[in-house]
């Protein structure tokens, strides 16, 4: 089982830990030696115990802080997956069941297109003949 050398406080210690586990200790230690440095540097000398106390607890609160951010935002990726979800089997089911649109197209019947030449072709006859006569 390895050893890692850590130093808290000014005080290094010697402490096992799990192979592979040795980054995450020293990491950890780094964060416990900030907060003590801290609380010595607002609160002067303080009794060690007491130091490495306080310490924990203001990574505890931070932690205690991160999580809930964390729950917050794990609720809200599975409102915005439960909506995408909702959004994709509906244009799915757009894709696969259109509904039906019946659409009406005009349709000039043949005899009336011919109908309606034929009246405009006695319009513009009669139009002439106006202005020739001069009315």
């Amino acid at each position: 089982m390895p050893q890692v050398e850590i130093t808290i406080g000014g005080r290094e210690f010697t402490v096992a830990c799990q192979s592979g586990e040795e980054p995450y200790l020293e990491a950890a230690a780094r964060l416990l030696d900030e907060e003590a440095a801290n609380l010595a540097h607002q609160s002067g000398r303080m009794p060690e115990s007491k130091m490495l106390l306080m310490a924990g607890l203001m990574l505890a609160d931070r932690t205690a802080g991160l999580e809930d951010r964390l729950r917050q935002t794990e609720n809200y990726a599975r409102q915005v997956e439960k909506r995408l979800s909702q959004t994709e089997a509906a244009l799915n089911k757009s894709r696969s069941d259109p509904e039906r649109v019946e659409v009406e197209v005009p349709v000039i019947p043949h005899g009336l297109v011919e109908m309606l030449a034929e009246m405009t072709a006695r319009a513009e006859a009669l139009a002439e003949r106006v202005e020739k006569a001069g009315v």
